[in-house]
């Protein structure tokens, strides 16, 4: 099964975690210093929010596989479609450690589609010892880098 994931950058993340506690009816499954995320059953959303140095509002829409055969078949239609952006394996991002295919639909909508394998302890991949960054966050280079 597959769920919604919406991502939103925010300008306030302690009055924008109050107002989406209230209109979801409980906290964040997950809080961090600059994110917070509620994994919602009803309905099945990936509802996740961050404080970065980004535009406020919609950063991307997604959907979550449950299973990598999942990712794989959703990666197979966005290629049909010459849409995929870039791929990523093993990728460090939102506190999470992922599989994800990045694709934009023909507004410039970005898409975010991916399988979680386990939560991570920073936002996003850590910068190497060159200071280099790692693996991007949040799609295509250029398009939201961490």
């Amino acid at each position: 099964m597959k769920r919604f994931h919406v991502h939103v950058n925010v300008t306030n993340l302690e009055a924008s975690i109050g107002f989406y506690s209230t209109l979801f009816g409980g906290a964040p499954s997950v809080r961090k210093p600059d994110y917070a995320k509620w994994m919602l059953d009803d309905p099945r959303v990936n509802f996740a929010i961050s404080q970065r140095d980004r535009a406020a509002g919609i950063d991307h829409l997604g959907l979550q596989a449950d299973e990598p055969q999942e990712l794989e078949e959703i990666g197979k239609r966005l290629a049909a479609a010459d849409a995929v952006a870039l791929a990523e394996r093993g990728t460090t991002c939102c506190y999470a450690h992922s599989d994800k295919y990045w694709a934009e639909d023909p507004q410039g909508v970005r898409w975010e589609t991916f399988h979680t394998h386990r939560e991570a302890t920073t936002y996003s991949a850590p910068t190497t010892a060159s200071g280099a960054q790692g693996k991007s966050c949040c799609g295509p280079a250029g398009k939201c880098a961490a």
